[in-house]
């Protein structure tokens, strides 16, 4: 294979990250897509990448199954498969960019997929989740911190991962850089507010980050800030400990602060910009859910005799 469409990759990759500034994660992923395009591909040029040849790429991804998958026989999911077309066309994008001659990017269509169903819990198995951690030791302390500021912002795991002690918590808001770079202000509860305070108190550690390891947590990595896959386990530990028998997620916790938001009258616009959202489509998926008007339409007219 000619290094030229390789070299191209390099150079995209390295656009996303400077001119783009997109995050590390992204950009792995988008590697690793246009890598398997490239390997199923075995081109040189942009200019060999055709309508025909996605169409092929598009029946690999079809017939494949993902490691998860390989025991039932299933295919990649409809999502999965969209994310290889939605890295490809970026890359067709670049090109066009630089007027490098390939297939215009809008021939990349994406697979239809079924509309977004949402994870969700009751509200009163959210209050047993948010009650769960018990005791003023620092580990109780700092996990209901937690998850009291996962559903008084609606941040992502990554946002909380990254926050640090210079926060001022004294205040109601402070803002966060989220996906894609961006900066938005988010809010905090007085609850949430109260937590952190009691949990800061107790902290003896001289580590920036605002959440840390504790206990025999900190034996198994020289690591000492509470990362994704931590703070993923400490929410399924109290789900389970709240009797909880669903999957419950961070971000199953920021459903929660959206649908919670929007069936006590905000308006789509704001929870948008709460959330971090560049397109409103993606918070719309809420909206069914908390449609007070509704609920009380179908409560006055259903089956009325």
């Amino acid at each position: 294979m000619s290094n030229e469409i390789e070299k191209l990759k390099k150079e995209y990759l390295e656009y996303l990250e400077i001119e783009r500034g997109s995050s590390l994660k992204t950009i792995e992923n988008y590697d690793r897509y246009l890598s398997r395009f490239l390997s199923f591909a075995k081109i040189g040029t942009p200019k060999e990448i055709t309508d025909s040849l996605v169409r092929e790429f598009r029946l690999f991804l079809n017939r494949q199954t993902s490691g998860n998958n390989r025991a039932t026989g299933d295919t990649l999911k409809k999502k999965t498969q969209n994310y290889y077309l939605i890295a490809l066309r970026s890359f067709l994008k670049y090109f066009a960019k630089r007027r490098i001659e390939s297939l215009p990017p809008e021939c990349i269509e994406l697979a239809k997929i079924p509309e977004r169903s949402l994870d969700l819990i009751s509200s009163k198995e959210l209050e047993r989740l948010l009650a769960a951690p018990e005791g003023n030791d620092e580990k109780a302390l700092r996990d209901r911190a937690i998850l009291q500021l996962f559903f008084s912002t609606g941040l992502r795991v990554s946002e909380l991962c990254s926050l640090t002690r210079d926060i001022d918590f004294s205040a109601d808001e402070f803002s966060i850089r989220g996906k894609g770079n961006k900066v938005r202000v988010v809010f905090i509860s007085d609850d949430a507010r109260k937590e952190i305070r009691e949990y800061l108190k107790v902290r003896k550690d001289m580590d920036d980050a605002l959440f840390v390891k504790v206990g025999d947590e900190k034996a198994k990595t020289e690591k000492e800030a509470l990362a994704r896959r931590s703070i993923e386990r400490i929410v399924k530990y109290y789900a389970i400990k709240a009797g909880i028998s669903k999957k419950v997620t961070p971000h199953v916790i920021r459903h929660c602060f959206a649908t919670d938001l929007l069936s006590n009258g905000a308006d789509i616009r704001s929870v948008q910009m709460m959330l971090g959202h560049s397109n409103i489509a993606t918070t719309q998926i809420y909206t069914h859910v908390t449609d007070k008007q509704l609920r009380e339409v179908h409560k006055k007219f259903h089956s009325k005799k």
